[in-house]
């Protein structure tokens, strides 16, 4: 996690050493060294992204930020070298202006390579620990990006009809859905959820298909999918486990020929010893 953290920033450090290296003991102009400079930097990002695909818009940034990082220098060293000689020709000293230029460009790099990470990987548990309340530590919240998003039936007109088009079917069909666990869950131990779908008369749904996913806000890749099975007429039961405490999102879809009834609702699942 640390060395993903520090890679951008790290990258551009090592551009502008190999640039000085260049600069100070070759011929080449800075102009030049900056040129060779970025072409060796971007060659060894791509060729390192051909086997470790890290995702477009991280090799965007990359590619980015090392091209950025190549251009300053040339600009540096380039307005360096018009001061003439009466300043001594070639030097690696650069004016205040220049360097403030650059100092202010290599911390925003430093703070992009930050965020992208942390929206991907998390933060480090000994910096969450830290920077956290200790309801982190309780209820597992995560920092990484790849939560639950709401639906959004709007994205398309077609969908959202459709959407309205089911909700008014549901209503005017009246099915009335109990659920809920046997027993309070508890995270990483098995336990029976059930749920009980009636008619609007009363009389039980039976052979219907019912699914669902329970969704974890903090991390969708820890979304728990699940199929149920009728124990008796209009009752149907599954056994699982959630692996975290805290709060838990339901999707629940019950399905009899082309007959579709669909719920959201939450649930909170206990850490051990509580």
């Amino acid at each position: 996690m640390l060395q993903s953290l520090l890679a951008l920033p790290l990258g551009a450090a090592a551009e502008v050493l190999l640039f000085l290296v260049l600069y100070r003991l070759s011929p080449l102009s800075g102009r030049q060294a900056a040129v060779v400079v970025a072409l060796l930097s971007l060659t060894a990002v791509v060729l390192y992204s051909l086997l470790n695909w890290p995702g477009a818009d991280v090799l965007a940034m990359y590619v980015a930020v090392l091209s950025v990082t190549a251009y300053l220098l040339a600009i540096v060293s380039h307005a360096r070298e018009q001061r003439g000689p009466e300043t001594g020709g070639r030097r690696l000293w650069f004016h205040w202006g220049p360097a403030a230029i650059v100092i202010f460009f290599v911390a925003l790099f430093a703070l992009d390579g930050v965020l992208v990470t942390i929206s991907t990987q998390g933060l480090p548990r000994s910096v969450s620990d830290w920077l956290l309340p200790r309801s982190y530590q309780e209820e597992h919240i995560q920092s990484v990006f790849p939560g639950t998003v709401a639906n959004d039936f709007q994205k398309k007109e077609t969908l959202y009809n459709q959407y309205l088009e089911q909700v008014r079917e549901q209503h005017q069909r009246g099915w009335k859905v109990d659920k809920g666990w046997l027993h309070k869950p508890v995270e990483g131990r098995p336990a029976a959820f059930q749920v009980r779908v009636r008619e609007a008369d009363g009389a039980p749904v039976q052979f219907a298909r019912i699914s669902g996913v329970f969704q974890r806000a903090s991390d969708s890749r820890e979304d728990a999918s699940f199929d149920m099975r009728e124990i008796e007429p209009g009752l149907y039961r599954v056994v699982l486990s959630l692996p975290e405490p805290g709060m838990w999102y339901l999707v629940l879809k019950v399905k009899r020929g082309e007959q579709l009834h669909e719920l959201h609702a939450s649930t909170s699942v206990a850490a051990r010893g509580d």
